[in-house]
């Protein structure tokens, strides 16, 4: 699988200075936890489940996660995990189907052995699993029962635990609860994929619910946790983790209070005034600017739950000619002993040790998302995706 691998190769050859790499479930974990990219989430119950997979994967999806929880009624917990067997059991009798890495989110631990014994074979279809409302005390159980499925399976299974419980919110227990989690996924390292955060469940516990006008970094409360969760979680020094951006719940917007936040003259000079106009339409403005506002606080990737989500927050991924430019400059072996220069561009210092850590995660991104070439934007890299 690769990102803008259903777009036609001569368009990406036209859009990209060095294309997207290709990727398998069987990459190292480093390469893959930057490649999720708009982790798109289904719930596990919908009938035409293995359809709908396909149906993504031709569309650009990369990673999926099909829902046992929040999603879906608890009457239906039974119901959805004999569809999901069902319905792995069906991809995997599909030789040649191209599909994206593949989780499943579960309620309680004893979930994931149960799961992986009852499908079989078909587990080669499965990367891993999404761990709900994720501290020490209860992710420790998910994290020994994946251990368990791995074993009986010998299949590599990979965790992504959810951050998201009220004790991570408050503020006079923060701070041992994030040093809980960081004990709980530094022991099980090599099997924690990414961390991804539950937003919505922050504001739950306040009452609130941000507007497609508002981004997460405008409600106080819950940026106030992602920056500690990137504090303590997710620095550059080899103890972090990759942090997935959180989800955006608006797909139409009927009414609007504020001016939309894209400017006209990126739309204009290529002549795609009327992409603007479909964006503003149906909320993309607030996303752009939130997957923006993701990137420069950290996160990479973003948990989606519609997908028309997914091909902008893989278009802002993109890495641009002059963030490549840059960081190959940075990281050139005689720079070794540090030191200041001027960018390529003519616009800005790179200073070299201090910058480092960037130019290495800006290359890793590179290599997964591709690097656009000198003359490509967002807009012509979201004109490209969209379906014909």
């Amino acid at each position: 699988m690769r990102h803008f691998g259903h777009v036609a190769p001569e368009v990406r050859k036209r859009l990209f200075f060095r294309e997207p790499g290709v990727f398998t479930p069987d990459s190292p974990a480093r390469l893959l936890a930057a490649a999720l990219g708009a982790t798109l989430y289904s719930p596990a119950t919908r009938p035409r489940l293995a359809d709908d997979v396909l149906k993504q994967a031709a569309r650009g999806v990369v990673s999926m996660v099909l829902c046992l929880e929040d999603s879906i009624d608890d009457a239906d917990v039974g119901p959805g995990e004999e569809n999901l067997v069902r319905q792995l059991t069906a991809l995997d009798e599909l030789p040649d189907a191209d599909l994206p890495l593949l989780f499943i989110r579960v309620r309680a631990p004893e979930q994931i052995p149960d799961l992986v014994r009852r499908l079989g074979p078909a587990v080669r279809q499965l990367s891993g699993f999404v761990l709900p409302k994720f501290t020490e005390e209860r992710g420790i159980p998910f994290l020994e029962a994946l251990a368990i499925a791995e074993a009986e399976s010998g299949r590599r299974l990979f965790a992504m635990p959810v951050l998201e419980s009220p004790e991570l919110l408050y503020r006079e227990s923060r701070v041992e609860t994030l040093e809980g989690i960081s004990r709980a996924v530094d022991k099980y390292r090599d099997r924690v994929l990414a961390l991804r955060l539950g937003v919505t469940d922050f504001c739950s516990s306040y009452g609130l619910r941000r507007g497609p006008d508002m981004t997460a970094y405008d409600v106080q409360i819950v940026a106030s946790v992602i920056a500690d969760v990137v504090n303590m979680l997710g620095r550059a020094d080899g103890t972090g983790f990759t942090v997935t951006g959180p989800v955006w719940e608006y797909f139409r917007v009927q009414e609007r209070m504020f001016k939309p936040l894209l400017r006209q003259s990126p739309f204009l000079e290529v002549q795609a005034a009327e992409l603007r106009e479909k964006l503003i339409e149906h909320a993309m403005d607030g996303l752009l600017r939130e997957i923006s506002l993701d990137h420069a606080n950290g996160l990479l990737g973003k948990t989606c739950i519609h997908p028309s989500h997914v091909l902008p927050v893989h278009a802002l991924s993109v890495v641009s000619h002059e963030e490549f430019t840059d960081a190959q400059d940075i990281l050139r072996p005689e720079r070794g002993g540090g030191g200041v220069l001027r960018s390529a561009y003519t616009n800005k210092m790179n200073e070299v040790k201090p910058h480092r850590a960037w130019a290495e995660r800006t290359l890793l991104r590179a290599e997964v998302f591709g690097v656009a070439n000198q003359d490509i934007g967002f807009v012509e890299l979201l004109a490209a995706g969209l379906p014909a």
